[in-house]
């Protein structure tokens, strides 16, 4: 499918281009690719970016609650859709997750999240696979025909885009910056623990109401995150790793 052929995914592409023109910083990019990620790939509820680093898998990147959990399941159980993509540099797709019977420690507690679908792409640079993007849908089926193919081709424009901003950045600094994504990721995750004890809410409306805050106080989402940690516990936030499914014995 070419970007002439599908308009959104033109715009999408530009968009890119753009937001890789103006972004100085790693984070702010990756966090840009899976909004946009979201916005072009319309079945996908959530997109999550992982990468690979010190021989483990990190969530650097998600558009909302639903895919950071649903990538820290697979993290916690070492197997799932993302992993495997991760690790094989091949495209995973799960049709209908309440029948499949790949990766039972993962499977679950995904379904309990109300995962069904989902769709795992491994980001390419210069021949390695760096990352995988992971499209989580509510419904089956939902990266079927012209959609698995519209996020193939968005895929293609991410991975190339990334490798530019990768080969741009000075390595020490690109280190910094991914640690610093990784424990901004740790400390949202505790910030929204803390919303939904004080407002009986879900993981969902907890986000919603934690981006809410960060957009009308024009602040940073991490920055917010950290002050709600700390006027409840009185202290700064150490960054932890989020939920991890426990381990089951096979």
């Amino acid at each position: 499918m070419s970007d002439a052929a599908d308009p959104h995914l033109g715009s999408a592409s530009g968009r890119l281009l753009t937001l890789l023109a103006d972004s100085r910083h790693v984070d702010v990019f990756l966090d840009d690719i899976v909004r946009v990620a979201t916005e072009v790939v319309t079945p996908a509820v959530a997109c999550g970016l992982t990468v690979r680093r010190d021989g483990g898998a990190f969530t650097v990147a998600s558009s909302g609650h639903l895919a950071a959990q649903g990538d820290e399941i697979q993290y916690g159980a070492d197997e799932g859709p993302c992993l495997e993509a991760l690790r094989q540099g091949e495209v995973v797709e799960v049709l209908d997750l309440r029948d499949d019977g790949r990766w039972s420690r993962y499977r679950e507690h995904a379904l309990r999240l109300g995962i069904i679908s989902s769709l795992s792409l491994p980001m390419t640079v210069d021949g390695e696979t760096v990352g995988a993007l992971n499209l989580y849908a509510t419904e089956p089926r939902a990266f079927n025909g012209p959609v698995r193919r519209q996020a193939l081709a968005f895929c293609d424009h991410g991975s190339a885009a990334l490798g530019v901003i990768l080969r741009q950045a000075d390595q020490a600094l690109l280190h910094e910056q991914l640690t610093h994504a990784m424990a901004s990721r740790g400390i949202i995750d505790q910030a929204l623990g803390v919303i939904m004890g004080q407002q009986r809410c879900t993981a969902s409306e907890a986000f919603a109401l934690l981006r809410r805050a960060s957009q009308n106080r024009n602040r940073k989402l991490r920055d917010v995150a950290a002050e709600i940690i700390t006027q409840v516990t009185g202290e700064s936030p150490e960054p932890g790793s989020g939920f991890v499914a426990p381990r089951q014995q096979p």
